[in-house]
């Protein structure tokens, strides 16, 4: 029952809603080649989650429909409680050097990654979101690790996604 109080409270008041006891991070951390977001404060690593990526994980981002997760780094810069998929966090990406980069090569550089849960209306079994990259370049975990991110990092906290 406590668990459903938070996320109606994520979801109807995300403004309101402060870590209390949590930990909050101070930077964020993503190993693409080992599958993990790590949250950290104080250059300590505090918690790891499991992660899915992109359908075409290794490699920088070059352009939308790539299916490829950025690397570099960015901002946690948005929160959105009605995503189609279970909250998420948007990624500051592109930044200029994506956007310029894109446009040496005459494409666009996409958008909207984000840190995201399971989807609302899931086209897959859970195995398969919980064993496989799946997004479109995203960065997904489960909705009780989506809990955890979301009351443990704050708008702005700066991330950094490595190969």
């Amino acid at each position: 029952m406590r668990l459903f109080a938070v996320i109606v409270i994520c979801l109807l008041a995300p403004g309101l809603i402060q870590a209390g006891n949590f930990p909050v991070a101070d930077f964020v951390v993503i190993e693409k080649n080992a599958r993990k977001l790590h949250l950290l404060q104080g250059g300590e690593i505090f918690r790891t989650f499991r992660v899915a990526l992109g359908l075409q994980p290794v490699g920088d981002k070059r352009q939308e429909g790539d299916f490829r997760t950025p690397e570099g780094r960015y901002l946690l810069d948005r929160r959105n409680p009605n995503s189609e998929f279970f909250l998420s966090i948007g990624i500051s990406y592109p930044d200029a050097r994506d956007r310029s980069e894109a446009a040496a090569q005459g494409v666009s550089p996409g958008g909207a990654i984000m840190i995201h849960g399971q989807p609302n209306a899931p086209t897959r079994s859970e195995a398969y979101y919980r064993t496989r990259d799946w997004t479109n370049g995203c960065i997904a975990v489960s909705n009780s690790d989506m809990i955890d991110i979301w009351l443990m990092t704050g708008e702005n906290t700066p991330i950094e996604i490595r190969p």
